[in-house]
């Protein structure tokens, strides 16, 4: 096939299509086959667009196709089953599907490993940001650790290899695993969104805490707060079941495969049998987003009380959608606050620095009044104030970048620790054999003088250093947060997030 380049772009022509997403177009002939979604369709449907006759024909609802390499069949998938079909025209006429009931594959596993292992280090040499590969010689790695693979019995062990391979370019993304291991089944341990501890008097075990929730969100749901749910701090478990407490070695033995099934607890003020209520919970399997819920809403309290309410905070997770998530849920309610502090501690990175940022560097321009309104800020979406940042060693990848960003558009100060330090990004893994991932660190950042890499195997370094002490954080003391609050409030001082007053009403008489 030649392509003539010379003036290609002015003969592209439009299909005259129903609007909506294709995807998967395929020629035969002058017939375009391609599966629609999106627009009127509920289903993906396989779509039949003949060029000669400029119709487009819905030929029914599936989930995928291949076309044969004589364009003489379809293969099909519909609904978790497959068919073989003359290559269709009008509506699918299914009449017999394939039997996939004892379908098995003989597998050469050393081979498939030997294979993935080349493929692995091929996929670095072509697509590694870095040319010169760090500097590292990587035909030498591979007659390194290539005579490893012989001895591999088992997916983890080529994994292990691969990443040790991988590993001698010393940066951050590289990463590799999955593929063909085997499916272990876990067993949900129930837990109760509460701290709970045995009363060495009784020897029952008594709620101490309950950790407050979000209910309408199921990965934010605490069960005993649950609607129905009639346990409070302080209550005696002194049963599970039916199975008394006191005879536990721990409360969890009771708990071993009960998230999301029911649970009946028998509950009381006091260590007895007297007086006692039974009620019924649903047990959760992850208390992370409870007690997450919790230090960000603690923070908030603290800084809230510290500047009598005039300082903001929020805490982003990661630079993706729960982080963009969490950025939108605690920056617009505080839009009025005099000042702002933006917790990246722990971000676990993604892409979205960006937008955060620009929502953070946007400036006042002129201020809006409505009549029987108050001034206003425009553009909206603004803290008037002035912002700190805080920053650890855990903040990674767009979290090492979110702070190199506030830093380099001087929005504020960043306080706490240097960032972790990788941003050679990654954009997904291309196919193994097994179904295995690799990822290939492909790009990178340099400053704008086009002196040096920024960043990577370093990270961000704070403003203003503070290390927090273990034992004064795990005893509730964040010196970060204290000397963030200590900040933000010196520069209020300077820094004043109040509007002007609007002027005299024009008077047009004059």
């Amino acid at each position: 096939m030649k392509v003539d380049a010379e003036g290609l772009v002015s003969r592209i022509a439009e299909v005259p299509v129903t609007a909506a997403s294709y995807r998967n177009v395929k020629s035969v002939g002058m017939k375009l086959y391609s599966i629609r979604s999106g627009s009127k369709d509920a289903k993906a449907k396989l779509i039949l667009f003949d060029l000669e006759k400029q119709k487009e024909t819905e030929l029914g609802e599936v989930n995928g196709y291949e076309i044969s390499a004589d364009e003489k069949k379809m293969l099909i998938s519909q609904q978790g089953s497959y068919a073989i079909i003359d290559l269709p025209s009008g509506p699918l006429d299914v009449k017999e599907r394939l039997d996939l009931s004892d379908l098995k594959v003989k597998l050469d596993r050393r081979a498939e490993w030997t294979q993935i292992f080349n493929e692995s280090w091929r996929q670095m040499r072509d697509f590694f940001f870095a040319p010169n590969m760090h500097g590292v010689d990587w035909p030498s790695m591979k007659t390194k650790y290539a005579p490893l693979v012989p001895h591999v019995n088992h997916r983890a062990d080529l994994t292990y290899i691969i990443g040790e391979m991988i590993g001698e370019l010393n940066v951050g993304h590289a990463y590799v695993g999955g593929g063909d291991l085997p499916d272990v089944k876990k067993i949900k341990l129930g837990l109760l969104g509460a701290r709970i501890e045995r009363d060495t008097r009784s020897g029952f075990f008594r709620i101490t805490r309950i950790l407050k929730g979000q209910n309408w969100n199921p990965a934010l749901r605490s069960p005993l707060t649950d609607i129905g749910v009639n346990a409070k701090e302080g209550d005696y478990i002194l049963a599970i079941d039916g199975k008394p407490t006191n005879q536990m070695k721990t409360v969890f033995e009771a708990m071993v495969n009960t998230a999301g099934k029911q649970v009946t607890l028998r509950l009381n003020a006091e260590p007895k049998e007297s007086g006692s209520r039974e009620t019924v919970v649903v047990p959760t399997s992850n208390e992370q987003g409870l007690y997450y819920l919790e230090w960000v809403q603690s923070n908030l309290e603290k800084v809230s009380k510290a500047t009598d309410g005039k300082v903001g905070y929020l805490h982003i997770p990661d630079m993706g959608v729960a982080g963009l998530n969490e950025f939108a849920k605690y920056y617009y309610p505080q839009l009025r606050k005099e000042g702002l502090i933006i917790d990246v501690r722990g971000n676990g990175g993604g892409n979205v620095s960006p937008m955060i940022i620009e929502r953070l560097q946007r400036e006042i321009a002129m201020i809006d009044i409505a009549r029987n309104g108050v001034p206003d800020i425009n553009p909206d979406g603004t803290v008037l104030g002035p912002k700190v940042m805080l920053l650890d060693e855990f903040s990674a990848s767009d979290g090492d970048i979110v702070a190199y960003r506030f830093k380099q558009y001087k929005i504020g100060p960043v306080i706490g620790k240097r960032s972790w330090g990788g941003v050679v990004g990654i954009r997904g893994s291309l196919p193994l054999l097994d179904g295995g991932t690799l990822n290939r660190p492909e790009f990178s950042r340099y400053d704008l003088k086009g002196k040096e890499w920024i960043m990577e195997g370093h990270g961000v370094d704070p403003d203003i250093v503070v290390d927090n002490d273990p034992a004064k954080e795990f005893a509730g003391i964040d010196e970060q947060l204290n000397k963030a609050i200590e900040i933000v409030l010196e520069q209020m001082k300077s820094y004043p997030a109040k509007l002007a007053p609007p002027p005299p009403y024009p008077d047009k008489k004059k």
